[in-house]
């Protein structure tokens, strides 16, 4: 049997997997899911930022890493 990996849903840790994007490498947390494409918040030092992807961009990610 093969095995499924869990979908992206809102809360869950991602990382951006494309290597041509400037947040190529970031990991941040979906907000919010609509039409293909997910809005992720990134929070880091001093700066918050809400970036929109889309989801063959982006993998989950361990939850207990940074």
């Amino acid at each position: 049997m093969s095995e499924q990996t869990p979908p992206i849903l809102p809360g869950s840790p991602v990382r951006v997997v494309n290597p041509g994007d400037m947040y190529y490498g970031f990991q941040g947390q979906v907000q919010r899911l609509t039409d293909g494409r997910a809005a992720v918040l990134f929070e880091g030092g001093n700066w918050d930022k809400l970036v929109t992807f889309a989801l063959k961009d982006l993998a989950l990610a361990d939850a207990t890493t940074k």
